[in-house]
């Protein structure tokens, strides 16, 4: 491709070190062979007749292939046998001098070129000529002379030969000059055949000149045919050489390289000193201009095309040709003349009805040759397929940049990064660490449903621009999820890493418009690094997973990864199938803890809690487990378990004269099925308990992130008579305005601030306010979490109405709760019924 080391081309006046010495000894040799034969002047009808047979050797150039191997006849060795043997030396030398000089001139070659040229040809005369002089003189048309003259003209073809050689080493450099060298050869196997012609011709002359007639016909008759023979296998190797450019096009040209294996090929199947490849730049594409040299090792980004031949074709749409053979483009001649080119065609690159590029040939190699109108036809027919491989190459291109690519943001999707990593972890440098920062962007839920799709696609379009703006010229920024995006790059160290997870997050907090809205969104980070988190890519990037979702409960929003993080995961994992197989069995047993009113000390409740003895990893945590449920669909089952077991009980108190409410855990989900409220009535009335004998507690934080989805449902529970009670009250982020809309009839006060108010003026503080406002929304306040004496004096002093924890009992199963009923409570007669109070508290 461009930019690529290529031979460095010489100036060309380097080949006046071999023309000088050629003109000059071929000088000399006129010189003293003019002195030898004074009279040579009196030959001159012999002169002309010599002189033409030259011209027309020059200009009857035929190009012969056979098995690949081009061979170049030039008839020049001919009358050079017959002019040594019938002329003197100085006319012999006069004659291929002036003969050359004509036949270039008309050519109109380049002034260098021609120099060389006919010091060649005067060289190599002089050379034979000095070569017959030496050798024995023969007389006749004998033997002897056939070896004398093919002694002379083989020397001279070998001056031909290495001068062009030297010539070549000259201008451009040794290397070429081998190539030259090794490809002259063929001239030792035309000129062997020329004698063999020259020499019959002579036999035949010397016996009578009326021989010139048929000898004449005869070399027509033969340069006819080779000509045909020529035309024929230019044909044939012409067809054999496009259909094999069309396969390497259509199996090699997809993975970049369709400029490598199209112009070198061109150029030299046009036989052109130039091929160049131009295409525009487009969409994701850079322009693309590409040029194959005759001398050249690789492809050069110039382009000898002149431009407004360029212009031409594509403003046409169709090939434009210009040379000495093509009339109608004669308007464009001078172009060429000014950019010192001789002749070049140009085709636009097609596609359907789009012009996607060009194909140019630039001077047809051979100076006495030009394009001709074939020559167009194969370039047009190259051109077309190369159109075609082109489009190809673009869409395999298109579709490889899509399979690692997102399509939202053009950023690498996770293929890409794990790619990316692969490669990373593979190089250890010292002091440094291989850091994967993964962020999770908050409430793109949100706006998808506020604002559509189309606004959350806008709003991580906006997201992935920012952070690859911030990121560095060093990291690879990258979208592996719907709301995740990941950072890699090298690092210090771990505690550098979480400073630029840090900087890049409080960076992407800035306020981002979305539509008509302006959004701060917020986004939590997790860390992981190479290698003290692992050497496998896919375990990199789930630990930083595993670290964003544990930076969410985080106040400054970042967290490294460490291992109890992914044991945790994996264990819930793990736990997913015992759990259903639990609920099949009846494995998990309910638990009661009381609620006990505070300002009488009365027994009036229990909360019903789900506890799961595992047989191999022990007591599993009940954040554990419901989690689990939540994330399997097994959560229905779970609420519906943990109800069944307390309804059951909540009728047998009553039956035994210990009538106690129950009080059952709803996760947000419960509430977001429509038919949760029909399931309760039917427990209700199949267990026979009061609809106001049971209240269900919904986790503040979970439920208003659904409120206004869940309020439905909320309302029909409302309806059927149950109670509705907010848990861990305080620990939500909302406003305490939606205990307005909620059908809510307690507050349940977190326990954090219930068993630090008695040591934390700030959690006594938060408590009251919770109590106060809480009694002018006419709702109930149970406080959870009472420890101790003081505890629950301060509570009574504040006006809470019901308290719950260790100081009155810990959750305990059926059978233990029956019997710290009957041990730690009394029954008392109230005007509402009996009721148990608590005998003794401490």
């Amino acid at each position: 491709m461009a930019g690529r080391p290529h031979p460095r081309r010489r100036s060309a006046q380097f080949a006046w070190l071999v023309t000088a010495p050629l003109a000059l000894f071929a000088l000399v040799c006129l010189v003293v062979y003019w002195y030898q034969y004074p009279t040579w002047w009196r030959e001159w009808p012999g002169v002309l007749l010599v002189l033409v047979a030259f011209v027309a050797a020059h200009v009857s150039v035929l190009s012969v292939v056979i098995r690949r191997q081009a061979f170049v006849v030039v008839l020049n060795e001919i009358p050079l046998i017959l002019a040594i043997y019938f002329l003197s030396p100085p006319a012999v030398i006069l004659a291929q001098t002036v003969a050359s000089l004509v036949t270039h001139l008309w050519s109109r070659m380049d002034t260098t070129k021609t120099a060389y040229n006919v010091a060649k040809s005067a060289a190599r005369t002089a050379t034979a000529l000095v070569v017959v002089s030496s050798l024995p003189k023969a007389v006749g048309a004998g033997p002897a002379t056939w070896g004398v003259l093919a002694a002379g003209v083989v020397a001279a073809a070998l001056v031909s030969w290495l001068s062009y050689a030297c010539v070549i080493t000259a201008v451009q450099d040794r290397r070429a000059g081998q190539d030259a060298l090794r490809a002259g050869s063929q001239t030792l196997v035309t000129a062997a055949i020329n004698i063999v012609m020259g020499l019959v011709c002579l036999v035949a002359l010397d016996a009578t000149w009326w021989a010139a007639v048929p000898l004449g016909l005869l070399l027509l008759a033969l340069a006819f045919v080779l000509r045909s023979f020529s035309e024929f296998y230019r044909q044939h190797r012409t067809l054999t050489e496009v259909y094999e450019l069309t396969q390497a096009m259509r199996e090699q040209g997809n993975d970049g390289s369709l400029p490598d294996i199209l112009l070198s090929r061109v150029r030299t199947l046009m036989r052109a000193e130039y091929a160049t490849l131009w295409l525009p730049a487009l969409g994701r594409h850079p322009e693309v201009l590409l040029t194959a040299r005759v001398d050249g090792k690789g492809l050069l980004d110039i382009a000898p095309t002149p431009t407004v031949v360029r212009e031409e074709a594509l403003k046409e749409g169709g090939t434009v040709a210009v040379g000495a053979r093509f009339s109608d483009t004669v308007h464009l001649r001078p172009f060429l003349r000014d950019s010192g080119v001789k002749d070049v065609i140009a085709v636009p690159l097609r596609s359907g009805q789009t012009t996607v590029g060009s194909l140019e040939v630039v001077n047809r190699l051979n100076d006495a040759v030009t394009f001709r109108d074939a020559d167009v036809q194969v370039l047009e027919t190259i051109a077309a397929h190369a159109a075609v491989a082109v489009e190809n190459s673009r869409l395999v291109e298109r579709l490889r940049f899509d399979a690692y690519h997102d399509r939202l943001t053009s950023l690498p999707n996770r293929r890409r990064i794990t790619d990316a990593l692969a490669e990373s972890v593979k190089v250890r440098a010292p002091g440094e660490v291989v850091a994967v920062i993964l962020f999770d962007v908050d409430g793109l839920r949100d706006v998808n449903e506020s604002m559509g799709h189309a606004a959350g696609d806008k709003l991580l379009a906006e997201v992935a621009e920012r952070l690859r703006g911030i990121a560095g010229p060093g990291a690879l920024v990258g979208r592996i999820g719907g709301d995740e995006f990941v950072v890699t790059l090298r690092v210090e160290s771990a505690e550098e890493t979480v400073r630029l997870a840090t900087e890049m997050r409080e960076q992407l907090r800035g306020p981002m418009i979305v539509g008509s809205l302006t959004l701060d969104v917020d986004t939590a980070a997790g860390v992981s690094l190479h290698p003290d988190h692992g050497d496998d890519p896919d375990a990199l990037l789930r630990r930083a997973e595993l670290a964003a979702n544990a930076a969410k409960a985080l106040p400054y929003g970042v967290q490294m990864f460490h291992p109890a993080l992914e044991s945790r995961a994996a264990r819930r994992l793990g736990l997913a199938a015992d759990l259903r197989r639990a609920l099949d069995a009846g494995e998990l047993e309910v638990h009661f803890q009381p609620k006990v009113s505070i300002k009488d000390r009365h027994l009036i409740g229990v909360e019903c809690l789900a506890r799961w003895q595992h047989p191999a990893h022990g007591e599993v945590s009940p954040d554990d487990f419901v989690a689990v449920a939540e994330h399997t669909g097994q959560l229905h089952r779970l609420t519906q378990v943990v109800l069944t077991a307390g309804l059951r009980h909540c009728r047998e108190w009553a039956e035994a004269g210990r009538p106690l409410s129950i009080a059952v855990n709803l996760s947000a989900r419960t509430l977001l099925d429509p038919r949760f409220p029909d399931q309760v009535h039917e427990l209700l009335k199949q267990y026979g308990v009061a609809a106001g004998q049971v209240t269900f507690e919904i986790s503040e934080p979970g439920m208003l992130g659904e409120i206004e989805r869940a309020l439905p449902t909320l309302y029909r529970l409302r309806d059927l008579g149950v109670r509705l009670s907010v848990d861990d009250f305080g620990t939500g982020a909302s406003s305490l305005s939606y205990l307005r809309q909620l059908p809510v009839h307690e507050v349940k006060i977190d326990d954090s601030f219930v068993q630090g108010m008695a040591t934390d003026s700030g959690d006594l503080a938060i408590v009251r306010a919770v109590i106060g406002l809480s009694r002018e929304f006419g709702l109930t306040v149970v406080a959870e979490g009472v420890e101790s004496e003081l505890t629950l004096d301060l509570l009574a002093e504040l006006g809470c109405e019901i308290g719950q924890g260790y100081f009155f009992s810990r959750p305990l199963p059926v059978e233990r709760l029956n019997t710290w009923m009957s041990a730690q409570t009394e029954p008392q007669e109230t005007p509402t019924g009996e009721v148990r109070r608590l005998r003794a508290v401490g």
